[in-house]
């Protein structure tokens, strides 16, 4: 039996209907909203498209609800994305850069304005950065026994780390000891900082050194730890309250299990391919997101995937305006990205 152009159209209606309320379709319903025919006509069309396995019947009710199969038929076939209008676009651009003033903020702010937008639960990863390099070091005076360790790496992140001292450090003692940090640390990856013996390697005076051992350290180790670490923002937790595919309180307890469990569903994300992904049902590896879709997609650097951004929900879902401001979402956070870069068209 073939997916005919009248099949086609009426999949299309049944879809856009259960989207739109949530509630089975019926044939009535496809008949007066969309003039494909008479209710019988489009009853039998229904059948046949139930037997080809993308409408499904409910016990409870005469009419028919989209299948995965037909999800996935209407992602790849059917989706029209929605281009967001410029006035859309100005108002997510300011709801995005509103107090941001670094990229791991911006990161965080772009799974808030997701969620805001589609009602539905965001997330955002930020990069690894296991071969972002050191470029300098700094130690800036405070007070007498106060100083800020600054960390800046290639990619422009900056870390600054208040470190308090045990006894008060002369402003040459702090810039020996920081023009030595930088000497040993630039150009080496935070992985392979990490590994660097520096007491062995340092060529400081004997106050610089155990300073550094006894104050400084500590407090650089960390700092490179922090700046490695993968940061998985989720937004919109509570939104799955608003569904009705979540009223059933054991299935919203499930899936609070599910993201509250952040290492776990930050490692299941993280392994998605580049680009736009789409995956519907049992599609999802993980058993506990079979009844949710998931969409992410990637933000670059000079080609480079570095994070991810995207939406679980019900397969009930608006794919094509939920892909449209993710897409236009992660475009800006590559944007950003470039212009910490220093990329010179984006100037």
């Amino acid at each position: 039996m073939d997916l005919t152009e009248r099949k086609l159209k009426i999949l299309q209606a049944v879809i856009a209907d259960f989207v739109r309320t949530a509630e089975p379709v019926g044939s009535r319903t496809i008949s007066k909203n969309y003039e494909l025919g008479s209710p019988a006509t489009i009853r039998n069309e229904m059948s046949d498209l139930e037997e080809l396995g993308y409408l499904t019947h409910p016990h409870t009710s005469s009419g028919r609800v989209p299948s995965e199969k037909a999800y996935r038929l209407y992602v790849n076939e059917m989706m029209k994305k929605r281009e967001l209008t410029q006035e859309q676009k100005d108002a997510i651009a300011r709801n995005l850069y509103a107090n941001v003033t670094e990229l791991d903020n911006l990161i965080e702010r772009a799974a808030q304005v997701l969620s805001e937008i589609t009602n539905l639960t965001a997330f955002a990863i930020s990069p690894g950065k296991e071969q972002d390099t050191l470029k300098y070091i700094n130690l800036l005076p405070v007070d007498a026994r106060t100083v800020v360790l600054m960390l800046v790496a290639d990619s422009g992140e900056v870390s600054n780390t208040a470190v308090r001292l045990d006894k008060p450090a002369s402003e040459e003692t702090l810039r020996i000891l920081a023009m030595n940090m930088t000497h040993i640390y630039s150009g080496k990856t935070l992985s392979e900082a990490l590994k660097v013996d520096i007491i062995k390697t340092f060529k400081a005076d004997a106050e610089a050194m155990a300073m550094f051992e006894h104050n400084i350290a500590p407090s650089f180790i960390k700092t490179l730890e922090d700046m490695l670490n993968v940061n998985l923002y989720m937004e919109g937790l509570t939104n799955i309250f608003s569904l009705p595919e979540y009223n059933d309180i054991e299935k919203a307890k499930g899936f609070f299990e599910l993201v509250s469990r952040k290492q776990d569903i930050m490692q299941k994300l993280s392994s998605r391919g580049d680009g736009v992904l789409i995956t519907i049902g049992g599609e999802n590896e993980d058993e506990e997101l079979s009844d949710c879709s998931v969409i992410t997609a990637t933000y670059h650097v000079d080609g480079k995937m570095v994070g991810k951004l995207g939406v679980i929900g019900p397969t009930r879902m608006k794919y094509g305006e939920v892909t449209s401001v993710v897409e236009y979402l992660t475009d800006n956070l590559s944007k950003a990205f470039r212009l910490t870069e220093g990329d010179e068209d984006d100037k």
